[in-house]
């Protein structure tokens, strides 16, 4: 989930549970790693970076040096593998079901094979609302009718919400849990959402500067991993869901990890626990650029920083992080599920947005420029061996230009002249013929 400016981030949680609110189509506590709860059966969103990434060497946890993953090598030209396309859009969670319905068409008809949702934990609570599960019912029966697989994230909201306590977290278990008997269609759920950035978990430091965030979400992730796979060992649990870029200093403004650090400390946490089962089936990230006006091709190899061209550095840091344990390592599948490009709104558009002084979007692309950067960033995902998929944010743009600009569709419902050129490059992702891989970069057309 990302945001934009100070004034969104003083909102309250139950003020900015939905993505895109109101569009219609109409127009410190104890931390106790648990070694599973004893019902376990098998074993099987966003400010995306507003916080200045460390320079200099990167430390990607590689201990000595020694690499623990096999890339493709260059000039070994190959086909990109089959990708799932999807996006994240809130939009589509509506109280009327024929509203939902058009909605999901209008996403399916982009070219997106499925649909990820938001579900927030308001502490005390163990199930979902009537209301909420009413709007996903809706969600679940019009993807459904347009073949989408439903992806559902459970937060809590802004920081002020963290489950502090093993309490607390077990309760966010239970809530996911419920979530999960009460719709038994869907088998993807992301628990939690930007982890290592103060504005949704604290604290992320505690004494002496250890992470605290790390562990506490480890607690977290555990236990709700251990209530889905009760309700079905066919359920996917997927773990992270990363902002790409922190500080790693305490006791600033704005205490925030890089993902560098925390997948490390992750790691560390777990290992430190002894826990004898996974806790998690796959790892999210979410891989924004710095600024929409740059590409994705672009590295940080000297940086903390993990965008989408970082995989060799995500995938390192991943099997050294859970080495040698129970937790899939080297072959983790990754999901990028948040990733947008933000566009410019043309004046005949602005009269669907509010806010409209607002300096958020300075960073803003054409329509152009938008759909070539989507197309760069599937090629990427498609050329690197254990991603499965990638999560455009969103169908439709947030009304707000304080909020988010990087759908398709501009918000009065009109498409851009980005998505002809996307609807394409999905449609090939899909197919696996998007393009061809040297390594783990695609080739470049002449």
């Amino acid at each position: 989930m990302r945001w934009k400016g100070p004034a969104l981030a003083l909102l309250g949680a139950a003020a900015v549970a939905a993505i895109a609110i109101g569009f219609t189509l109409s127009g410190g506590g104890s931390t106790t790693i648990t070694n599973a709860s004893t019902t376990a059966t098998g074993a099987g969103t966003t400010s995306a970076g507003d916080a200045t990434s460390n320079t200099g060497t990167t430390n990607t946890g590689t201990g000595t040096g020694t690499n623990l993953i096999t890339l493709p090598e260059p000039g070994q030209i190959r086909l990109g593998h089959r990708l799932l396309v999807a996006t994240v859009d809130d939009a589509v969670k509506q109280s009327d079901p024929a509203l939902a319905a058009g909605l999901m068409k209008v996403s399916h008809d982009a070219g997106f094979g499925a649909v990820m949702v938001s579900s927030m934990w308001k502490p005390g609570a163990q199930a979902p609302s009537a209301q909420d599960r009413t709007t996903l019912a809706n969600v679940v029966k019009a993807a459904d009718a347009e073949g989408m697989e439903v992806f559902v994230f459970v937060w809590h909201g802004l920081s002020g919400a963290t489950p502090r306590t093993a309490h607390a977290r077990s309760q966010f278990a239970a809530y996911t849990a419920a979530l999960a008997r009460a719709f038994p269609q869907i088998r993807d759920f992301v628990v939690g959402n930007e982890p290592n950035l103060n504005t949704f978990w604290m604290p992320q430091f505690g004494p002496g500067g250890r992470d605290a965030a790390a562990s506490a979400y480890l607690d977290m992730l555990a236990r709700t991993y251990d209530a889905l796979k009760a309700v079905s060992p066919h359920i996917q649990v997927i773990g992270g869901a990363l902002a790409p870029r922190g500080s790693d200093r305490p006791a600033t403004k704005r205490d925030t990890h890089s993902p560098t650090r925390f997948i490390e400390d992750l790691g560390a946490a777990y290992k430190a626990s002894h826990r004898s089962k996974p806790i998690m089936d796959a790892f999210a990230m979410h891989p924004y650029m710095r600024t929409s006006k740059l590409r994705p091709t672009d590295t940080h190899t000297a940086s903390t920083t993990i965008t989408i061209a970082d995989y060799p550095k995500l995938a390192e840091l991943l099997a050294q992080a859970f080495a040698g344990t129970p937790q899939r390592s080297r072959d983790l599948p990754i999901f990028y599920t948040e990733f947008g490009v933000q566009t410019r709104v043309p004046p005949q558009h602005r009269h669907a947005y509010t806010d409209l002084k607002s300096p958020s979007a300075a960073d803003a692309v054409d329509p152009q420029a938008q759909a070539r950067y989507y197309r760069e960033a599937l090629e990427l995902a498609a050329c690197q061996p254990t991603v499965k998929g990638l999560f455009v944010f969103h169908t439709f743009d947030e009304i707000d230009l304080a909020g988010w600009q990087s759908g398709l569709y501009y918000a009065d419902q009109k498409p851009k002249a980005s998505l002809p050129d996307f609807r394409k490059a999905a449609a090939e992702a899909r197919a696996a013929s998007l393009t061809h891989c040297s390594g783990v970069a695609f080739v470049q057309k002449r």
